[in-house]
């Protein structure tokens, strides 16, 4: 155990220290009505996490709720691709207006305040976690039913400044077949329960692939073991993502919230499921 600093902010355990030092939650600002708050993680990158954030989004707007996407993952952003948004953020003074896609879910990311979308963010983590921050307090997100948060992998700092600061309902785990999958999850799902947030559900994205000309299915990257693991830490939702190529190919063209197929059928019974 690292000798303590007293340096609540940049610490996850949860010890009497902290309980004497508890981080207040941010408020939202006077243009931003945000009822439930989801964050979408995964302990490692490369398993479709903004896919699955996307997906989310669509299924929520498709289902009557008006909605929100935060692009947190500051130094990878990918959400304004997936929906083909090349317009920028509006900014008058100190407030940030969110840009809406063409089905309507209100989206920011650091893309939608770049110049030019392929500028690399070479940001140490206190100014990251400072981005996110101004996410909540300086964009003007109007009335959301829900917000879907698309957060970085693993379990660094801006993950750490969101479950301080923002007021979180809950998370969902993104995770692959692969067999050191169960240890990525109990990372999440650690550091979840450090900070006292619920575990909604978790979605095995790449789970198998369907021929188009038989019908069956096949395991490329190994027997699925999303149910098994569920069970093993209680959660009660879990979804399979096949691959699908039609569904890559709608992201490639910023269209995904044109998409129509079997994932998203499966991410809205669990959307369904997560949001009431």
């Amino acid at each position: 155990m690292p000798e303590c600093d007293h340096d609540c902010e940049s610490c996850a355990l949860n010890c009497e220290e902290r309980g004497a030092q508890e981080i207040k939650k941010l408020e939202q600002n006077e243009g931003s009505d945000i009822k439930k708050v989801i964050a979408v993680v995964s302990g490692k990158g490369g398993v479709g996490k903004s896919l699955v954030s996307s997906l989310l989004a669509v299924s929520a707007k498709k289902k009557g709720l008006k909605t929100a996407l935060m692009d947190a993952d500051i130094t990878g952003p990918s959400i304004p691709k997936a929906f083909g948004i090349t317009e920028k953020a509006n900014a008058i003074e100190d407030v940030v207006y969110p840009v809406s896609t063409r089905s309507g879910i209100k989206v920011m990311s650091l893309n939608l305040l770049l110049e030019n979308d392929t500028d690399p963010v070479v940001w140490r983590g206190p100014i990251l976690g400072g981005t996110l921050q101004q996410f909540w307090t300086d964009v003007y997100w109007g009335e959301n039913d829900v917000m879907f948060l698309d957060m970085p992998p693993g379990t660094g700092d801006i993950m750490l400044s969101a479950y301080q600061l923002l007021p979180i309902d809950g998370i969902v785990i993104v995770t692959s077949p692969q067999e050191l999958v169960e240890m990525i999850v109990e990372k999440s799902l650690n550091m979840a329960d450090m900070m006292k947030v619920p575990v909604l559900g978790v979605v095995e994205n790449m789970s198998y692939y369907k021929c188009p000309d038989c019908g069956s299915e096949h395991e490329l990257f190994g027997e699925s073991r999303v149910d098994e693991i569920a069970a093993l830490y209680g959660i009660k939702n879990t979804a399979r993502l096949p691959l699908d190529p039609a569904l890559a190919k709608a992201c490639d063209e910023g269209k995904i919230d044109e998409y129509e197929g079997d994932p998203l059928a499966t991410v809205q019974a669990f959307a369904d499921k997560i949001l009431g």
